[in-house]
């Protein structure tokens, strides 16, 4: 059963049994045992699934991640005889490290982290340019500095500003809430002790404190456990290029960012407490420099100050100064750094606090708090960054032209640009929903409530979402036409794929629509690009129109033509109740995730692609599980095959898996990878990775890994959305792709088929017969005495006329 376990890497003979007779153990005629290794892809597999059988035991590994056999291959080993002429599968469990406990829900909260991570892989390739490439990493490094002070900003404001500056100190919001009593001054502006508009903010600076903390403690746990795992250490290998020269993901340091993460998690969580110090500094010092006020106070303010800039210093330095050290496994803690600065930050946020509860007589809280610009300001800073990643993606493709790249190397400007317009969304989309909560019958912004509300710019941000979401409803709109004239293009001509089929009409338009379908991941690109310039755009306008006017849109829009004013007024409206709704529909689905597994595993869909990445760019984004994963493969392929000389094993890969795959076999040392065999299926090698991620699985790094792993297959269809073929040129070895693979099987009923055969898509590769003869034939160029052709005759799908137009069909050999 799945929950038994048998220790040990190589598991012995059951009790009772004796070993058959023949070769010891390990060895068999024609080369040793072969090992079939089955790594699933998204959404996650059963090992029943897997494996094919309900009956399956764990044999290495844990609750998190682990390796299964069936229970009749558990000691297969011990008894070659057995097993003569056929695999051993086993099955590598991956999906509870993205989609395991309750915990995961909270990752929803990272999700801009998440994105702003991605985008520091996303460079296009640099050859020779290793200046350009730190920059790019610095920048990226910078703009998720800037996510995690909006967040904990957006965090002071709904805390500090709306609850406790403004609605504390407005008797009409605060009678009818019991809660706040304690808190609130009468209509005299008198209270309690607690009433006292410094001592408000200095107790509902735990907030964003305690937020801060959080995201702190998820980073620390998930760094604990994915981080810090030990990567194989491979023998020197004297024979291959430095490695300077190879590929990143075969670089032993690669998947080991123990060093990084607690770096920037040290600065992270500095900058929050910085921000929520900066908060309480900023009203109590106003209040101070007025005439009149205490001298005492007043300078104790300008030192919390020089200590405020001390600290940002250090920790834009600190962001700055290194990025990920991959030539070796880097052990090493930046002690003083991890240590000091996180705590020194706390301290000064203590003394902040302590400085604001100060006793000030005739102090009182009236409009908004000081330093409602800081949105504004890192709104520009935020733009800026990305424009500068834009410039560099520009000139890194210039120099390093790499085909088949979104967005010509944009792809990094335009998802860090995303980035900041989800983390917008969740930090304004939180201020207001609370502001319209404490509002009343009020809207948020107008003046018509007890409270002033959130600031000017974050209601600005809100009325730029109905316009946002309206060009991509029409850019969605157009793809649906487009891909609704290729599936009436390619329902006329889709039975010339099967000979000797007769058309019929209905079976025609369902094959068609998906294959139309399955082409909508190649225009991905180009709709997240034109969605990244609008975000950047209408985020300066925001920022313009809140510094020029100082009002709300409605307002500023009074005494324009009606049209423009309705407008306005219209799309202040949607925007805040949008925003909110979109809060509120993300906290939904945590809470759900957290209840529900079946939610959770759905959600963890997200994870499996958007945390293959290490955190290189923000430690409080979702973990890598990438680093446990690889790590894992690596020690089972090359422990096994350390133990059977003459043993083969073939690495077979689905989807997301086969991305595993291929970055476990690029860790392998070169006389481990002569017994491994790779059959990639569903991939998204090229189609996906290949194109978001230049440098790393361009045709350059794929062309490396093929050269070191001639026994490499590929299946594709053109009915698959996510998988494709590799595309790697003609240059004498054995060719990678086959396909496209028939899809359906049969077109209609046939003696073979007498039902109708299913339209496979994504999914059941493992169902095709190629599968099988792929499989075979790789195990046979493995074997030491085994001879097939070096290219096994193909039995894909003629392409029906008119498939062409898919973006990702072809024979697999082209780079364009």
């Amino acid at each position: 059963m799945q929950g038994e376990r048998t220790p040990g890497a190589a598991p012995v003979p059951a009790a009772g049994r004796e070993p058959a007779e023949g070769p010891e153990p390990g060895q068999r005629p024609g080369g040793g045992p072969a090992l079939e290794l089955r790594v699933h892809g998204v959404g996650g597999a059963t090992p029943e699934e897997m494996l094919g059988d309900p009956r399956t035991r764990r044999i290495t590994g844990d609750d998190t991640a682990a390796v299964h056999r069936r229970a009749a291959d558990v000691d297969a080993e011990s008894r070659p005889r057995d097993h003569a002429g056929r695999t051993v599968p086993e099955a590598y469990c991956w999906s509870p490290l993205t989609s395991g406990n309750s915990a995961r829900a909270l990752w929803l909260l990272l999700l801009p982290f998440m994105v702003a991570n991605l985008a520091h892989w996303m460079r296009p390739a640099a050859a020779g340019r290793r200046t350009a490439v730190r920059l790019h990493g610095t920048l990226v490094r910078l703009l998720a500095l800037s996510l995690t002070v909006l967040l904990v900003a957006a965090a002071c404001e709904v805390a500090l500003d709306q609850v406790a500056w403004q609605c504390a100190g407005s008797p009409e919001c605060a009678g009818g809430r019991s809660w706040l009593g304690f808190l609130a001054v009468d209509d005299r502006g008198a209270g309690g002790w607690w009433s006292a508009p410094g001592r408000r903010l200095a107790l509902a600076a735990l907030v964003p404190a305690a937020l801060t903390v959080l995201l702190w403690w998820l980073s620390h746990r998930t760094w604990s456990a994915y981080e810090t795992q030990p990567p194989w250490q491979r023998p020197v290998e004297t024979d291959g290029p430095p490695d300077g020269e190879r590929p990143a993901l075969c670089l032993p340091g690669f998947w080991y960012g123990r060093r990084l993460v607690a770096r920037l998690r040290a600065a992270h969580t500095a900058a929050g407490f910085l921000t929520v110090a900066a908060a309480l500094t900023a009203a109590a010092s106003r209040f101070d420099r007025r005439p009149g006020g205490s001298l005492v106070l007043d300078t104790f303010g300008w030192v919390l100050i020089a200590l405020l800039v001390a600290g940002a210093a250090w920790v834009v330095a600190t962001v700055c100064a290194r990025g990920r050290k991959e030539q070796v496994p880097d052990d090493r803690l930046d002690r003083l750094t991890v240590r000091a600065l996180p705590g020194a930050s706390a301290a000064v946020l203590v003394l902040c606090a302590l400085h604001a509860a100060w006793d000030r007589p005739g102090w009182g809280s009236g409009g908004v708090l000081p330093g409602d610009e800081t949105f504004g300001v890192l709104a520009v800073a935020q733009g800026c960054l990305v424009a500068a990643l834009a410039v560099l993606g520009a000139l890194l493709h210039r120099t390093t032209r790499v085909p088949r790249t979104v967005l010509h190397g944009q792809g990094a400007a335009a998802t860090a640009m995303l980035a900041c317009a989800l983390g917008g969304v969740m930090s304004g989309g939180v201020a207001q929903r609370v502001a319209d909560w404490l509002d009343g019958g009020g809207t948020p912004g107008t003046g018509d409530g007890p409270i002033p509300g959130p600031p000017t710019v974050l209601t600005w941000q809100a009325a730029t979402i109905p316009v946002l979401l309206g060009v991509a409803v029409l850019l969605l709109a157009v793809l649906a036409v487009r891909t609704w004239r290729m599936g009436r293009r390619l329902a006329g001509t889709v039975h010339h794929g099967y000979p000797g089929a007769v058309r019929d009409a209905a079976r025609s338009r369902r094959i068609g629509r998906v294959l139309a379908r399955a082409a909508l991941t190649d225009a991905a690109p180009r709709l997240v690009g034109v969605v990244a310039l609008v975000a950047l755009v209408l985020g300066g306008v925001a920022v313009l129109g809140t510094w020029l006017t100082g009002e709300v849109p409605g307002h500023a829009a009074d005494g324009a033509p009606a049209v423009i004013d309705g407008l306005a007024d219209t799309a202040q409206a949607l925007g805040s109740w949008m925003i909110g709704f979109a809060f509120l529909l993300l906290v939904t689905c945590g809470r759900r995730a957290y209840r529900d597994a079946s939610t959770r595993r759905t959600i963890g869909i997200l994870w499996d692609v958007g945390t293959f990445w290490p955190r290189a760019a923000h430690p409080f984004a979702p973990p890598c599980y990438a680093e446990r994963a690889v790590p894992d493969l690596v020690w089972r392929m090359a422990t096994w095959t350390g133990r059977y000389s003459g043993g083969r094993l073939v690495l077979t890969g689905h989807s997301q898996g086969s991305v595993l795959a291929a970055a476990a076999v690029w860790q392998l040392d070169h006389a481990t990878r002569r017994q491994v065999a790779l059959l990639t299926h569903g991939s998204p090698l090229e189609r996906l990775y290949g194109r978001w991620f230049p440098a790393y699985f361009g045709p350059r790094p794929l062309g490396a890994l093929h050269g070191e792993l001639d026994c490499w297959r590929n299946l594709w269809r053109l009915t698959d959305p996510i998988g494709g073929p590799v595309r790697l040129p003609d240059d004498g070895r054995p060719e990678v792709d086959r396909g496209p693979l028939r899809d359906p099987l049969a077109y209609g009923r046939t003696a073979d088929q007498p039902l109708p055969a299913p339209i496979l898509g994504h999914g059941g590769y493992a169902a095709d017969p190629a599968f099988d003869e792929e499989r075979d034939g790789l195990l046979a160029r493995l074997c030491p005495d085994g001879r097939v052709p070096a290219q096994p005759a193909p039995a894909e799908a003629p392409v029906p006329p008119g498939a062409a137009e898919a973006p990702h069909s072809g024979s697999g050999r082209s780079s364009a």
